[in-house]
């Protein structure tokens, strides 16, 4: 093992002003009104709408909207979607596709057709479809004018200096043909894509294969592993950070956009990835209530107060840290005096010499992460939990 501290001068960390934010709404699998994960839904979108609207960038659905993909399924979550205050990004999964088509996903939800592309300030965001090409069921499939649409894409952003992301039903090793998902992964790697946000798995997860993080999130129907709630999901000048948010957990929230914590590092080369002596802190936080002020605290250290930077609407701190692995603790107020918290460990040094598997699949998964509700169990129909 060979671990190093980063030397590199500070001109190598740049910041490109507003990080990227959103919120992951798990694999709905709607069937009836009125059932556990509709009314999850309805909780969510109210919650989003109180705390997070014009605060965010947009909301993504990340597949498997409807359980068997029918009008009357469709016309339950349109009718919650009508209520929401944010963008909402919509990707069909193998439940969407059930009768073999997507007619229904696109005239009674009013899902765009894919694949797509967004840009958001400094960021470009690319929502693909995994079903279209195949033949039902988990018979994933890009095609070949989608790969060249993508590869494409990517070539124009990172030509213009964009920090991207990809949203997928699943992991590239879910692709059904396999030179298919290699060749789509060696994209992901070759342009460094930031993160791949997926549905499909049921579970939270993330993974690092080095150069990219790929992030799934908790169902909202179908559960086996925890309570319903929602991911917040941030890249801040290339650092990705990822926290559940449970529906019964207290408001307000915070998160980390900057530095990386040392699971989910890919650009060691970067301070804000590796930081050294100085650590630039960034942090989101969000309540109905209004946030008035978020402290910061350095290992063992006292706490310190972040500074509100009103052009990135977010809380800053420019602070020594120490060598070698360093817990940060941040800790948001709002006006009616709650608090929220977020954790991060930071490091000084990495592991040149860490293997990789670097296929697209979780064998790369970071695992348990209990502050993060990451619970490392894959408790989901594609591994250890029921076949629904």
């Amino acid at each position: 093992m060979v671990q190093r501290q980063n030397t590199f001068p500070p001109s190598r960390l740049s910041h490109c002003g507003e990080p990227l934010v959103w919120m992951h709404i798990g694999d709905l699998h709607l069937t009836e009104a009125e059932l556990p994960n509709h009314l999850a839904l309805r909780d969510i979108i109210g919650q989003a709408n109180a705390h997070l609207a014009g605060q965010i960038d947009f909301a993504v659905l990340p597949g498997d909207n409807a359980d068997d993909g029918t009008p009357a399924q469709y016309q339950i979550l349109r009718a919650e979607l009508d209520d929401l205050e944010l963008p909402v990004h919509i990707i069909p999964g193998d439940h969407d596709f059930k009768s073999r088509d997507l007619d229904a996903f696109h005239t009674v939800l009013r899902a765009e057709h894919l694949p797509k592309a967004i840009s958001v300030r400094d960021y470009r965001c690319f929502f693909l479809d995994y079903v279209s090409a195949g033949t039902g069921g988990t018979d994933f499939r890009l095609g070949q004018a989608q790969m060249d649409w993508l590869k494409a894409e990517l070539q124009n952003a990172a030509a213009a200096g964009k920090e991207t992301v990809v949203f997928a039903h699943g992991y590239p090793a879910d692709l059904a043909d396999a030179e298919e998902a290699v060749a789509f992964h060696r994209l992901l790697r070759g342009f460094r894509v930031a993160a791949v946000d997926m549905g499909h798995t049921h579970y939270n997860e993330l993974a690092n294969d080095g150069r990219t993080i790929y992030a799934s999130t908790r169902s909202t129907g179908q559960i086996e592993e925890g309570a319903a709630g929602f991911s917040l999901l941030a890249v801040d000048s290339g650092v990705v950070s990822w926290r559940f948010k449970p529906l019964d957990e207290a408001w307000p929230v915070a998160m980390i956009t900057s530095p990386a914590d040392r699971r989910l590092v890919t650009r060691p080369y970067l301070l804000n990835q590796v930081p050294s002596g100085q650590a630039s802190i960034r942090v989101k936080a969000w309540s109905a209530k209004g946030i008035t002020r978020v402290d910061c605290r350095i290992g063992d250290g006292e706490w310190q107060s972040m500074v509100f930077a009103a052009s990135e609407r977010l809380w800053t701190l420019n602070c020594a840290i120490p060598d070698g692995a360093c817990p940060i603790v941040v800790r948001a107020t709002d006006h009616a005096g709650s608090t929220g918290f977020d954790s991060i460990e930071a490091t000084s040094t990495f592991d040149e010499g860490r293997e990789r598997h670097a296929d697209g699949s979780d064998r790369d998964t970071i695992g348990a992460w209990e502050e993060k509700h990451l619970m490392g169990t894959q408790l989901g129909p594609n591994r250890n939990g029921r076949k629904w």
